[in-house]
């Protein structure tokens, strides 16, 4: 099975096989930051599962993590650890042409979850800070 997804204005675009490692959501400040918006929904793929065309521009947001963006509309599309083995792909739920996808499974950072958020009935499992 493939599903595609890219940026805003399409220049950035990706293309995944089969199905994600995991889904989940994140309310760091780099996730809220970058998003401008409470959390970050996301799905993880083996780098090798995922083609990337069109140009991307990135930046390392934390030692290890890179992210990367359209360069001409701004929109975040996917993130990597620089140094994973094998390698991962976060790819953003808002990126992807269709939705309702993959529901997360987890949630990250739930230390710095709005309290108006109310329960997501797929997420069973939440991690104050980063999972182990």
């Amino acid at each position: 099975m493939t599903r595609e997804g890219g940026c805003c204005c399409g220049q950035l675009r990706f293309r995944t096989e089969g199905e994600p490692i995991r889904s989940g959501l994140c309310h760091c400040f780099d996730c809220r930051k970058l998003h401008a918006a409470p959390f970050m929904a996301f799905v993880v793929f083996p780098e090798g599962k995922v083609t990337i065309t069109g140009e991307a521009s990135s930046f390392e947001s934390q030692p290890g993590y890179v992210r990367s963006f359209c360069p001409r509309c701004g929109s975040q599309v996917f993130g990597r650890l620089a140094k994973s083995e094998p390698g991962e792909m976060e790819l953003h739920h808002g990126s992807f042409d269709e939705t309702s996808l993959w529901p997360p499974a987890y949630e990250l950072w739930t230390i710095r979850r709005d309290d108006w958020l109310g329960p997501i009935p797929s997420v069973t499992d939440h991690h104050a800070r980063n999972r182990e």
